[in-house]
């Protein structure tokens, strides 16, 4: 049995998850996210903000502890979208090393794709294949499409953190503004299409905080319930619907949501239009919520 460590770190939240793996049998030990937004800034700057550096390594340091505690015999960091386009992340890089004393992996988009079907699939009947695996990250949007190996991927800069920072500076946004983030969407959409073929899966799957936060909304949740989400199955007129919800709401009144994690507050609008575009565009009827996501699938592929 191996007692692993997987350690998410992409543009809005850095993630832990602890779990022993023996075989194809995987027990959760623990789980725990923080929202750090590692990416502040640089989609317009391509570097990162000293002050969303420290941010970072405090919660670096504070999962440490947790990996020192409870055992961990392998360990896998991966940073994503905004340590790939910060040209400054040598200083993140430093730091982490000094804390975990390894170096954390800048995986590409189609690595950081690859992880994100293994953990979204794992649990799914393969007669529901096959499937597109939609990860709405804070920096990048991946398209995963296969049954039960990937076939095609494409990451392409849609990310709710992202759009948020370039149209979204105001909530509610003004409908020009709406307008502009459809067209830059539907754009990045098309660049997924020529290499992914988004309207062909059997199933789609959406993982990461934006799927389940919008899946939390439709099931009417008082609070954040990860095992009422998951695996739920969410209509896309249920996704339009909160999503013009989101896109007229005043910050508090997001703030407010029962279920709505305080770092997500300002970027659910975006987020949530993202998912509804690509809803809209593959023609599917639903997405499958998964809680499952690149950080089981890379807990996975350390596994011995």
């Amino acid at each position: 049995m191996s007692r692993v460590a997987a350690i998410d770190c992409g543009t809005n939240s850095i993630r832990l998850l602890i779990a022993d793996i023996e075989g194809e049998s995987f027990r959760e030990i623990y789980r725990t996210m923080e929202i750090v937004r590692l990416g502040q800034g640089v989609d317009k700057n391509k570097r990162f903000d000293p002050a969303a550096i420290e941010r970072t390594l405090a919660a670096v340091a504070e999962f440490s502890t947790e990996i020192a505690r409870r055992g961990v015999t392998a360990l896998r960091f991966c940073a994503t979208s905004a340590t790939r386009d910060a040209q400054n992340r040598e200083l993140f890089i430093s730091g982490v090393h000094g804390i975990l004393g390894i170096e954390p992996e800048v995986i590409s988009g189609d690595e950081e794709a690859r992880l994100s079907f293994m953990g979204a699939v794992r649990e799914l009947r393969q007669s529901d294949a096959p499937f597109l695996v939609v990860d709405i990250g804070g920096g990048s949007t991946e398209f995963v499409f296969g049954t039960n190996e990937v076939s095609a991927a494409k990451s392409v800069n849609i990310g709710c953190v992202r759009m948020s920072e370039r149209h979204f500076q105001e909530l509610p946004p003004s409908r020009a503004a709406i307008e502009a983030a459809c067209a830059d969407i539907d754009g990045a959409i098309d660049l997924a299409s020529q290499s992914v073929p988004i309207t062909s899966a059997a199933t789609i799957v959406a993982v990461a905080g934006t799927a389940t936060t919008v899946a939390a909304a439709a099931l009417g949740l008082g609070e954040y319930d990860r095992y009422s989400i998951h695996l739920s199955r969410i209509s896309a007129t249920q996704v339009h619907e909160i999503s013009q919800r989101f896109l007229k709401m005043q910050r508090a009144e997001i703030a407010a949501l029962g279920y709505m994690h305080p770092g997500r507050v300002d970027v659910i609008s975006a987020g949530a239009l993202v998912l509804d575009r690509i809803l809209q565009r593959s023609g599917a009827s639903e997405f499958v919520a998964s809680e499952s996501d690149i950080l089981d699938g890379m807990a996975w592929s350390i596994a011995k």
